[in-house]
């Protein structure tokens, strides 16, 4: 009796530890967190299905060959995090990882921008005019006046 006690027990847990894991994802995923701002990939999710196969695939191929300079972007930022829990600051140091991490991010974002240059070049006039739409919907609205000047 004790131990199918123990695996109803065992089953209600892990059942409301599903349950959550379930809640959670669907509040993450209509919290809109992973269309917004601006995405490379997001401005082709609207092309014909067959150039939008082939638009991801050439962004993933990118990914996959520039692993190396994500992984030293990455590890830069994990470098400025421990100099940053450090009693006494090197600015120096600090300075020096985030410039590592910014120029793997945009050596990456160099690649990403430059196949979608080569992926345009080879697709028609209305897989342009979508991938432009795209990156238009993802820049967000044109500023309708400019700003005020500060006094």
């Amino acid at each position: 009796m004790s131990t199918r006690r123990n695996l109803v027990i065992a089953s209600v847990a892990l059942n409301v530890f599903l349950a959550g894991a379930l809640a959670g994802g669907a509040v993450w995923i209509r919290s809109g967190k992973p269309g917004q701002g601006y995405s490379l990939e997001a401005a082709g999710s609207r092309l014909p299905h067959q150039e939008r196969v082939l638009f991801r695939k050439a962004l993933r191929d990118v990914r996959r060959e520039s692993r190396q300079v994500i992984l030293d972007g990455q590890q830069a930022r994990r470098e400025a995090a421990d100099l940053l829990r450090q009693p006494v600051l090197d600015t120096t140091a600090l300075s020096a990882a985030l410039e590592r991490a910014r120029n793997a991010d945009i050596a990456v974002r160099t690649r990403l921008e430059q196949r979608i240059v080569e992926f345009a070049t080879a697709g028609s006039a209305a897989d342009r005019a979508v991938l432009a739409d795209g990156l238009a919907r993802r820049a967000g609205p044109p500023p309708t006046a400019e700003p005020k000047k500060s006094p």
